[in-house]
């Protein structure tokens, strides 16, 4: 293989070595070997059929397309920073099993489209996989959303107690974060979906390239427009990378939620063996790093979608080699994603629920207090009024060390008289949650139609996805 670089033209001796350092980028490209030769298979289709490539010259080149397929499948191919990048590399291993017509593999096209091209169906392959794994992990919540219907526990504002739900809701609500999640994966692959190749280095090809049968044989549903914009696009990326970001949010906080849980303090909930670590020091340690992880994984994946932004900042058209900043972010976070998610996957469905912890968590906090706003509501009295009253009622009883249960029925008509004898029932943990039956809300019967809901709307996404 030869180790001259395929671009010298006008130009002659060895790069500076310094330069040469930044200017090789076949550490991180090289993982695009398999877009690379798929691209190859079928520009080669097209320059037989343009007449440029004559049929016995065409096999040869094909035969060693083949030959370094699986040369670099098994890792037997010996990357040089000399050759640059993959492209460059994938060329020369031509050149030296099919001879001088394997030149002719480069006629029309540049880099520039052949790279975009390469990332293009990374990133589909990449946004469809997570798209799967989204959908997955929506199942898993539905599932135990499904199982734990009877579980009330205490929802949160500002880390402090505030109302009884069902546990149930809390995991309908990572399920709905997934929809959105997505969404957005599917958008980033239908930006993605668009072919560059066959537009040259910026102005479009001289020779009659057929780039719809390119786009047929990529599987692209269509064709990039504007020579300028197709080679020097990377909007798609930003589109994946920031699907990535969000789901990373959505990951973060789920994490940040069962770490608390999981966590003597709370005692919610408890994560599988397998899923746990101890300490090298603390013997009865049992830590949640699989979730600490992941919750550590977002830092990174925020600053790719940064990087990225900040790459395609201020660029003129059209290709510049600053785009070779691409890959690293866009590889990092699709790794990220595709590490994570089946972890976080796995944590939901062997959680161990701690079911009389969640119930003694709704003990002792005057979380019925909105609901005896609520009461004197439907009786009447206006809210601001409703509320003043139970918040007197509540300092009082946090004054006495006492309880809304303890009150007697004399002590809450002297509060108001209209907190009759119904007030007893009406703050109950499962009057409370059975009062809350509108669309979104805690109520069995609204958790039972979301389960249905979000079911449903799985069950089109996978069939979408399956065809």
């Amino acid at each position: 293989m030869s180790a001259t670089p395929l671009w010298k033209g006008r130009l002659g001796g060895a790069l500076d070595a310094d330069f040469a350092a930044i200017n090789a980028s076949i550490d991180v490209d090289r993982r695009l070997w398999p877009q690379d030769v798929q691209t190859n298979r079928a520009y080669l289709k097209a320059l037989v059929r343009a007449g440029l490539v004559t049929a016995e010259e065409g096999r040869a080149i094909e035969r060693a397309l083949d030959a370094v397929a699986r040369d670099l499948a098994a890792g037997a191919v010996a990357f040089t920073p000399e050759l640059e990048d993959i492209h460059m590399h994938i060329e020369s291993e031509l050149a030296a099993r099919a001879g001088e017509c394997a030149g002719k593999i480069h006629t029309g096209r540049s880099r520039n489209d052949q790279v975009a091209t390469d990332v293009r169906l990374f990133v589909k392959e990449q946004a469809g996989r997570a798209v799967k794994e989204l959908i997955a992990l929506a199942r898993t919540l539905l599932g135990r959303a499904d199982e734990t219907r009877d579980v009330l526990m205490p929802a949160y504002t500002h880390l402090q107690r505030a109302q009884p739900v069902l546990l149930a809701h809390w995991f309908l609500a990572y399920a709905e974060m997934c929809l959105r999640d997505i969404a957005r994966f599917a958008f980033a692959r239908g930006q993605a979906d668009a072919l560059p190749l066959g537009l040259g280095a910026c102005t479009g090809a001289p020779f009659a390239i057929d780039r719809e049968l390119l786009a047929r044989e990529l599987g692209f549903a269509g064709l990039c427009r504007n020579s300028l914009d197709g080679v020097a696009d990377r909007d798609f990326v930003v589109d994946y990378l920031s699907a990535a970001a969000c789901l990373f949010v959505h990951i973060s906080r789920l994490a940040e939620d069962l770490i608390l849980w999981s966590s003597a303090e709370f005692a919610f909930v408890e994560l599988a063996e397998p899923l746990s670590t101890g300490s090298s020091m603390m013997p009865q340690k049992r830590n949640p790093d699989s979730l600490e992880l992941a919750r550590g994984k977002a830092g990174r994946v925020f600053g790719n979608l940064l990087a990225m932004l900040t790459v395609l900042k201020g660029l003129p058209l059209a290709y510049n080699r600053d785009l070779q900043e691409d890959k690293a972010p866009l590889f990092d976070s699709a790794d990220a994603v595709l590490g994570v998610l089946p972890v976080v996957r796995k944590v939901i469905a062997t959680l161990a629920i701690l079911k009389e912890r969640c119930a003694e968590a709704l003990q002792g906090g005057w979380i019925e207090a909105t609901a005896v706003a609520d009461y004197l509501t439907r009786k009447g009295v206006p809210f601001r009024d409703a509320y003043k009253i139970a918040g007197t009622i509540v300092r009082d009883l946090a004054a006495a060390g006492r309880t809304f249960a303890d009150l007697s029925a004399k002590e809450w008509r002297a509060y108001a008289p209209e907190l009759d004898a119904g007030i007893a029932r009406a703050i109950t943990m499962d009057a409370i949650v059975a009062a809350r039956d509108g669309i979104g809300g805690t109520a069995p019967s609204a958790v039972a139609r979301e389960i249905e809901r979000l079911g449903a709307a799985l069950a089109a996404l996978e069939a979408e996805e399956d065809k």
